[in-house]
């Protein structure tokens, strides 16, 4: 049923509403023509017309402040939901009519940075040249909300209420040398054949090591000679026949260097997850390049 509104009865314009809920929010005249980056006598002069169309008393001083009038505090709510309405109305606009180019921060880790992101990036800048993009490497999650970067790919699920996050899918990580390497080592064929390899160790903490023995191998500190707190770098060590390394099954079966240790060993899985900040349903390029990840990294 459609209700047929008189327009003509409807006496005051939004920004004088505007001026009205930032001056309520705000407490004074002066801390809401800051807000809103006016002069403080353009803000009055708003204010006191909406008091002169509407034919009511909305604040009264109270020393150097302003109190609401019961007038005021019934409007209030009123004009609340207005300025709700009003910032959905900008979001959306800015959505439909805002451009795909312009730029977007990818955030990934060293690895993916480094070999996984580039020929996606490649892609997207056939298909979007006007993007332009930055790419943050680092093994550190990046901070979406303060807007350290658009997208990040991670491997853990963020707890963050604000944030969007998709599963991407379970990738396996699995165990590489060079075949020089595992020529020198005899060819292992059980996780216990193992116990006198080299492994590129990736922390000081043990991690790794304790991970690989619960899958059947008995190492110790001593298996663990060389430390490179970056998996690019272990990565190199592997192709150089340093000693053994863990990485993206994905990423280490297409590199022609090395070739999988204990091939039947069954690998750790890890997930993928790609995340971004709820301004993912209001831009157009953020949801590009999301949807662009997300298929290419499934």
């Amino acid at each position: 049923m459609h209700i047929c509104m008189d327009w003509r009865s409807v006496k005051f314009d939004w920004n004088k509403a505007r001026a009205f809920l930032v001056t309520a929010e705000e407490g004074s005249l002066s801390a809401a023509a800051r807000a809103l980056g006016m002069a403080q006598p353009t803000l009055g002069r708003q204010v006191d017309g909406l008091e002169q169309e509407l034919d009511i008393v909305l604040f009264e001083r109270v020393g150097r402040g302003l109190k609401l009038t019961p007038s005021g505090l019934e409007l209030l709510d009123h004009v609340r939901a207005m300025g709700d309405a009003a910032s959905k109305v900008s979001l959306t606009a800015m959505g439909q009519s805002q451009s795909i180019d312009g730029s977007i921060c990818i955030a990934a880790s060293e690895t993916y940075a480094a070999l996984v992101l580039p020929a996606i990036i490649a892609k997207l800048r056939r298909l979007e040249p006007g993007i332009m993009v930055e790419v943050v490497a680092s093994n550190s999650p990046s901070d979406l909300r303060r807007r350290e970067a658009d997208i990040a790919i991670r491997n853990f699920r963020p707890t963050e209420p604000d944030l969007i996050a998709k599963k991407i899918r379970d990738i396996p990580a699995r165990l590489y040398a060079s075949s020089e390497y595992l020529d020198r080592i005899g060819r292992p064929k059980l996780p216990y054949d193992l116990r006198n390899a080299e492994f590129i160790n990736l922390d000081n903490n043990g991690m790794l090591m304790n991970g690989l023995n619960t899958m059947g191998m008995s190492l110790t500190k001593a298996n663990f000679p060389v430390l490179a707190e970056n998996y690019n770098v272990m990565w190199e060590m592997v192709k150089q026949g340093v000693g053994i390394g863990i990485l993206d099954g994905n990423i280490g079966d297409a590199e022609q260097m090395v070739e999988r240790v204990l091939p039947d060993l069954e690998p750790l899985m890890f997930p993928i997850w790609l995340v971004a900040h709820r301004e993912l349903n209001t831009s157009r390029r953020i949801r590009m390049v999301f949807d662009l990840l997300a298929t290419e990294l499934a």
